[in-house]
């Protein structure tokens, strides 16, 4: 907080005194919730320029290319750390203790089950539907099965209903692929690490065992990790506004889930393989590329550049080097596809226009080569994300329900008709 003050003139008013504030790190914000009492609002589309909450979770500086967990850099915990250790740092603020550690992971392990009555939720879809329209139901069904710890105001409630999540989304993604291809649901097994069960629940079927590479677990590990929670985006900025109005929190993320699959949000690296897929052949990429250069051809380049990273997506740098690793345990380096995104890569990197203009690889570039080379169809991509991204949601609607807060209420610029009568008749 600072002592600073700005003040807005309006032609024939007094000045209106407006205090500005300071984090941690970042830009000062002024403060115009008291705007509404001298008759005026801001007019923000899209909330660009407006900070909505106060928040110690995550920080980014787009311009430099940071991002911090907790104040820890993620280039630091992808090194070093590992997906639930960063489940824990978000919700709790802290690093666990060894004991902590082994502590917090017994509990999720006591959680990865789902209700055995769900499972009968899944009928009710067609087989060929999309296995996000699927998670939007069933996350939002949990509040159905687990209304035991559901009271807001009491912090081990939550605390538990985070532990659910965070153990049953896996399980619950699992499901909604092994639906979607017509095999009998997986169970859960606890002697095998969260991105291992993961692929196990993926894969596995009861007639055969899965395996799960080392080297597969650690690059879907990294995956959770690198999309577990990017400050106020849409999506966070969704389950915030649906908790705002004391909505239970599977609701919520079922709304942060909902809003996590528009394309615009969520499908990026799912569109970064279509286009690879249309792009067709190494030999056609420097067509492509002149076409994304052409201000008027449609076509764009998935991957590549970020709206919040005007530098080098930090993430994208850990995920480079986990793709080489993918590609090599697979023995897939030279397949088609691949050929065709380590091409673009090399363009993106070395042509003049892309380093001009900071249009760099990003994390989607990477993570949809690396999910495609798993075996993973494109389909569950953005249920992927949705499952990393839950820890995410859950700490931000945990961090507001836990100080005092007022429900959403944004205001608009009316531009319709004014007061008129309805006609005689």
């Amino acid at each position: 907080m600072t002592d600073k003050k700005a003040y807005l003139t309006i032609e024939g008013q007094e000045p209106i005194e407006l205090p500005i504030y300071s984090g941690t790190l970042g830009a000062d914000v002024i403060d115009i919730s008291n705007l509404g009492a001298n008759g005026y609002f801001t007019f923000d589309p899209g909330f660009t320029s407006t900070a909505a909450c106060e928040s110690a979770i995550t920080y980014i500086d787009g311009d430099k290319g940071v991002l911090l967990h907790r104040g820890y850099p993620i280039e630091q915990l992808a090194e070093n750390s590992d997906f639930l250790e960063v489940c824990y740092l978000l919700f709790y603020g802290e690093l666990p203790t060894a004991e902590q550690k082994s502590e917090f992971i017994e509990t999720i392990g006591t959680h990865t089950m789902a209700h055995e009555q769900l499972s009968f939720f899944f009928r009710g879809f067609r087989r060929d539907a999309h296995p996000m329209s699927i998670m939007c139901g069933v996350v939002g069904a949990l509040s159905a099965f687990y209304h035991d710890a559901m009271d807001i105001t009491i912090p081990r409630h939550r605390e538990i209903t985070a532990n659910r999540l965070v153990a049953k989304i896996p399980t619950l993604a699992a499901m909604s692929y092994k639906y979607s291809i017509g095999q009998p649901f997986v169970y859960p097994r606890n002697d095998l690490d969260y991105a291992s069960n993961f692929l196990y629940m993926m894969f596995a079927t009861p007639c055969e065992d899965y395996v799960v590479s080392p080297i597969l677990a650690k690059a879907m590990d990294r995956i959770f990790m690198l999309h577990a929670d990017h400050e106020q985006n849409a999506s966070t900025s969704t389950v915030r506004l649906a908790g705002s109005s004391q909505a239970n929190p599977f609701a919520c993320i079922a709304a942060g889930i909902a809003t996590l699959w528009g394309p615009a949000h969520g499908g990026a690296n799912e569109a970064c393989l279509e286009m690879l897929i249309e792009i067709g052949d190494e030999s056609n990429v420097d067509e492509y590329v002149a076409r994304a250069k052409d201000k008027n051809d449609p076509f764009r380049l998935m991957g590549f550049g970020h709206r919040v990273y005007k530098n080098y997506d930090p993430r994208a740098t850990v995920m480079q080097k986990t793709c080489d690793e993918v590609l090599k345990e697979l023995g897939i380096d030279d397949e088609p596809l691949f050929r065709i995104a380590r091409k673009l890569e090399k363009v993106a990197l070395e042509d003049p226009y892309f380093v001009e203009k900071k249009l760099y690889p990003n994390v989607d570039f990477y993570s949809g080569i690396i999910l495609r080379a798993i075996g993973i169809p494109t389909t569950m991509f953005t249920v992927i994300f949705a499952l990393a991204r839950t820890i995410g949601w859950i700490s931000h609607w945990n961090e507001m329900v836990s100080e005092p807060y007022r429900i959403g209420r944004p205001r608009q610029l009316y531009t319709g008709h004014e007061k008129r009568d309805y006609p005689k008749k």
